[in-house]
């Protein structure tokens, strides 16, 4: 164990002990903490500096790279972040303690005062001021360091000078504990309490099956590989993958990598540093950093070049990565999941995709079926949607008519569930009255898919036939089982709806109103 995990052990033990004697002592862990913190931050200096070669006087940039790698070096995961001039601001998603600073919300005292210690030593003047902390639930810690007084002069925080040799500490801050307990109620208040279950229309067998899987391998840390065409909803089972995963209440960053340009790759996912190159000015976090404890979801990852292939193969080996320009390695906790819509076994034949990478992402795979395989979905999306849009545009709910239905459900949808979402939206829009009309469905070169056509066809245990039967039975509700109606707004004879409702053993007398008294 090296000297700065010793000291983490030891503070740690020493505020547990304070803590469990008598109430007339339990006051004095904060003052404790922050005594202990600021008489071994010369001594953690003098490791740091000689880790990093710093030999002389530093500059802000060099006081943030201190701060950064004694902290890493004990478990944290602290980096630099943009700040105005005169401020080191540093960010956090995983405290060095662990578990133990939400018991403990005094620990933060120590990483004040280190910080605190080191930055007045060297400036003669500090004040640090935690903005956001692991300990009173935040997401993530947010420190900033000010060596000027005048810029610090009306924030909270934990003041430090360096006078005749010595430092001066002095607190600006109400209790910690207090503040961290309110925090706490307050959002525990407003917290839903369990994840809400996501919502997948699955009707079809097929997407029932994607279902069931999806609930299996949520809870589980494996990494996971959804491939379909584009627009079959591939991000929606990655999300559902989060929300029902340990990590649903962190982030869900989903990042379509087919629209980075290659060269600035490595940026986008990792982050650079300020100056690492032409038009670098400031720090730049990347979608490692910003999904942190949660999952990052990587739609068209087989568009990534080869140079970035191997970067995440790196992140999913080992869990660390670095910015671009940075000195630093910071450790990685995200799941990931990714998506294709391209076959990438036959790219790793092809030499396109690199044979390890793809092991490592398709340790599960989900193969999510076009739109045209699962007909029964095109109906229960279909009324999912129409709901939706009643809601959003704030109408009456619109209905589908028989030809408009036997459009929809034999047409081949190229573009799968999003091109269905956006041919409804549209044909709501333009429709006049309360039913979508064939007409208004305007598909774009339509193209019937002859396999639904013969399944739209088939006998009475087909999802087509059934869907007409339900149709049959809402026009004869909304008509009042009125017959010569329902063959108007149908577009054929009443003879022929009589016949469909000996088909379906349909009795329409049940849907008409009883006469007056």
């Amino acid at each position: 164990m090296d000297q700065v995990s010793f000291l983490q052990m030891f503070a740690t033990q020493c505020l547990m002990a304070v803590k469990q004697g008598s109430s007339a002592h339990a006051d004095q862990s904060a003052p404790f903490i922050e005594h202990l913190g600021l008489s071994a931050s010369e001594c953690l200096e003098k490791m740091s500096r000689k880790q990093l070669g710093y030999d002389n006087e530093i500059d802000l940039d060099q006081l943030g790279e201190l701060a950064v790698n004694l902290k890493n070096r004990i478990g944290g995961n602290f980096s630099r972040a943009s700040s105005e001039p005169g401020v080191v601001r540093l960010v956090n998603s995983r405290c060095p303690f662990g578990d133990a600073v939400k018991q403990a919300p005094e620990l933060c005292h120590m990483t004040s005062s280190v910080f605190g210690g080191i930055a007045a030593r060297n400036f003669g003047y500090a004040k640090v001021h935690l903005k956001q902390r692991i300990s009173a639930q935040d997401i993530r810690c947010e420190v900033l360091i000010y060596t000027e007084p005048a810029m610090a002069a009306d924030l909270p925080g934990y003041e430090y000078e360096q006078r005749a040799g010595r430092l001066l500490a002095r607190t600006g801050d109400a209790d910690v504990s207090v503040r961290i307990g309110e925090n706490l109620r307050r959002r525990c208040d407003h917290s839903p309490g369990l994840p809400k279950k996501p919502e997948i229309i699955a009707a079809s067998s097929r997407m029932r099956t994607v279902l069931e899987a999806v609930e299996i391998i949520a809870p589980t840390p494996a990494t996971v590989l959804i491939n379909g065409e584009t627009g079959v909803g591939k991000e929606v089972v990655a999300r559902a993958i989060h929300d029902l995963s340990n990590r649903w209440q962190d982030t869900f960053l989903a990042v379509n990598c087919g629209t980075i340009p290659s060269d600035l790759m490595e940026s986008a996912l990792f982050g650079h540093e300020k100056g690492a190159f032409t038009g670098a000015y400031d720090v730049h976090h990347g979608f490692f950093e910003r999904a942190e404890r949660g999952t990052l979801f990587l739609d068209e990852v087989d568009s990534l070049p080869l140079a970035a292939q191997v970067k995440l193969l790196r992140v999913l080996q080992q869990k660390e990565f670095e910015r671009v320009g940075a000195r630093q390695t910071l450790r990685s906790d995200v799941r990931i999941i990714a998506a294709s819509n391209r076959n990438i076994g036959a790219m790793v034949s092809s030499k396109e995709f690199r044979e390890d990478l793809f092991y490592r992402l398709n340790v599960v795979p989900i193969e999510v079926p076009p739109l045209r395989e699962r007909i029964e979905d095109i109906s229960a999306l279909t009324h999912h949607f129409l709901d939706q849009l009643s809601r959003k545009y704030g109408t009456l709910r619109k209905t589908v008519s028989p030809r408009a239905w036997d459009k929809l459900l034999s047409y081949e949808w190229r573009g799968n569930v999003r091109e269905l979402e956006n041919v409804l939206e549209r044909a709501f829009l333009f429709s006049q009255g309360t039913v979508l009309q064939e007409a208004a469905l305007a598909l774009p070169q339509f193209r019937p898919n002859p396999d639904n056509t013969h399944r739209v066809q088939r006998g009475p245990r087909e999802a087509a036939r059934r869907i007409e039967s339900q149709i049959l039975e809402g026009m004869l509700q909304r008509h009042h089982g009125n017959v010569s109606a329902v063959a108007r707004e149908w577009g054929i004879t009443p003879r022929a709806v009589y016949y469909k409702l000996q088909a379906y053993q349909i009795d329409a007398a049940r849907y008409r109103k009883a006469p007056l008294s």
